[in-house]
Order: structure tokens, then C-alpha cells, then sequence
């Protein structure tokens, strides 16, 4: 019974893959063909030590290239600045929803050579939605402990924070590319592993659902870490969730090293955190300059 099964879902799929457009299925070639490249251990069972495995993540990996590039359009700017081995990437965090992680996701798989797998940092909540955590593991997120990305960093993996947190992330429109207050732990986190930083300017997630007001306590009540109010949503239920389709660009800044004990008091290491703040800021000033608008 079960190589019938395989045999069916195997004509499936070939049957699947004729029907998709000439363009959809080379993006599909190529997401495989990255995927093949990407320079992680897998076990015999197709999983690395995180619990990433290519194959368990390839559809996921497949709707976020579609995003990157037909429906964001993103455009990338000096990811070539990205140094191979341990990296942390610090990014700003708009938009309700985080298409933005996903966005340098996809350029760090589909642009970056060698293409590289990004160790996203959750925030404690998301594994409590069902089959969440299991999606998060296959895909390489981890909830955001420092032990967790320690490890990874140790590992000589590409993690991905957003220092701003829910913040940034549910920060209404008129706070748009205003950064809001950075955690101190990144900082301490790069300084004991000896990883270089590497700032990284989102434009465009800012106006992708831009928040109109926020009530914190009402999302407590329904378990969120807020409750915002949009154009669309909650008015139009689940579809309000839709982003804009804004043009994303993204901009990698220059490897930053600091020297330093990751025991310094917060004075010392918010001195440090400030440097990561002004760079991104920079590239603020140069994305929003170079747009032509939110959706060019």
C-alpha cells in the first residue's frame, strides 16, 4: 500500500509542476538548486543539529521567494557585505506581521553567496501557536533565549534579531522609521561569541500594514503581545492580515567589530548598541532618499 501511496503523490506532484507557470516553476529549479548549496551538516535523516532540514522546508522556502520577488519586488543592496561564518544580522521590525524576516530570509537564500540559511530570533509567543513551533524548528527559528542563539552563533550559523522586539513590530504609522529602543542582549551576545554585526535597513515593511492604533491590553487578553488597528484589520477579518504589496529594499550595512567584555556595565555596551543604531539610521536616510515611493 505505501509505494502505491508514493507513486500517487509522485505523479502528483510531476502533474502539479507541469500546470504551474514557466516562470513559477524556474523560480521553484531555482529555490532547489539553492537549497542544495546551502553550507549546513544534515544527519542521516536530513536534519541539522537545530532541526532545520531543506527538504521539510522547501514549500515555505518557495511562497517566500514568490514574495521576494513578484509580490514585494525586493531589491537587495550590498549583501555582498554579509562575511561568511557566524554573523549576526540587526535589522529594524515593522508591519504587524513579520514578512520582514522573511524578506532577508529570502535574499540571504536566493542573493548571498554561498546562500545561507538566517536563524530568525522568535519572540517568546509565536511557538504557542499550534503546529507553529514545529514550522519554526524545520525552517531554523528558535525562540530568542540568548542560549538559543549563543549556540547558533557558536555553530558558525547566519542569526537574524530585531533588537526592537513587538516594539518595533506593532509601532503605529506615524513611528514609522523611527527605531524604537534596542535590547541590550545582542550586543553582549556578539561581544562573548567574538561575532561581527552587521546592520541591516529594512524599507518599505514600515507602510506594509500601517497601524493605525494599538491596544496592548486587549491583545494580552487573546494571548498576542498586542492588538493593533489598521486599514483592513480587524475589519476584514482573516484578508486584513494581507500586506501591502510596498517595494521592499534592503540594505546590508558594513561588518561591525567591537572589542570589549559581554560583562560590561549597560552604560559601556549602550554606547556600542547606539553605533548599531546610527548605522541603520544612515541607511534609513539613503533607502527612503533613493525610493521613488512606497510601492516603487
Amino acid at each position: 500500500m505505501l509505494p502505491i501511496l508514493s507513486g500517487v503523490r509522485s505523479v502528483a506532484r510531476d502533474l502539479g509542476g507541469a500546470l504551474l507557470p514557466l516562470s513559477l516553476r524556474d523560480l521553484e529549479r531555482e529555490v532547489d538548486d539553492r537549497l542544495s548549496k546551502i553550507p549546513t551538516r544534515l544527519n542521516e535523516f536530513g536534519f541539522d543539529p537545530f532541526g532545520f532540514s531543506p527538504a521539510a522546508v522547501r514549500p515555505s522556502a518557495l511562497f517566500a521567494a514568490l514574495l521576494h520577488r513578484r509580490y514585494f519586488r525586493t531589491e537587495t543592496h550590498d549583501i555582498d557585505r554579509v562575511p561568511r561564518g557566524r554573523v549576526l544580522l540587526i535589522a529594524n521590525h515593522a508591519g504587524q506581521l513579520p514578512f520582514d524576516g522573511m524578506m532577508i530570509s529570502a535574499a540571504m537564500l536566493l542573493e548571498a553567496e554561498p546562500p545561507r540559511v538566517v536563524r530568525a530570533m522568535a519572540e517568546f509567543w509565536v511557538p504557542q501557536i499550534p503546529w507553529v513551533n514545529i514550522w519554526m524548528a524545520r525552517g531554523g527559528v528558535l525562540v530568542g533565549t540568548p542560549e538559543n542563539c549563543a549556540s547558533m552563533l557558536e555553530a558558525g550559523e547566519c542569526v537574524l534579531a530585531f533588537p526592537e522586539g513587538v516594539r518595533g513590530m506593532n509601532k503605529t504609522i506615524d513611528q514609522r522609521y523611527k527605531l524604537q529602543r534596542f535590547g541590550l542582549g545582542f550586543l553582549r551576545l556578539a561581544l562573548e561569541t567574538d561575532t561581527p554585526i552587521v546592520p541591516v535597513a529594512v524599507v518599505g515593511s514600515e507602510e506594509q500594514q500601517p497601524g493605525l492604533l494599538n491596544f496592548p491590553a486587549l491583545g494580552k487578553l487573546l494571548g498576542m503581545p498586542a492588538f493593533p488597528i489598521t486599514p483592513t484589520f480587524p475589519w476584514l477579518g482573516p484578508l486584513g492580515l494581507l500586506p501591502l504589496p510596498v517595494k521592499y529594499h534592503l540594505y546590508f550595512g558594513e561588518p561591525l567589530h567591537f572589542d570589549g567584555a559581554s560583562t560590561d556595565e549597560d552604560a559601556v555596551i549602550q554606547q556600542k548598541v547606539d553605533e548599531v543604531r546610527r548605522a541603520i539610521e544612515r541607511m534609513f536616510a539613503r533607502g527612503r532618499g533613493e525610493r521613488r515611493g512606497v510601492f516603487f
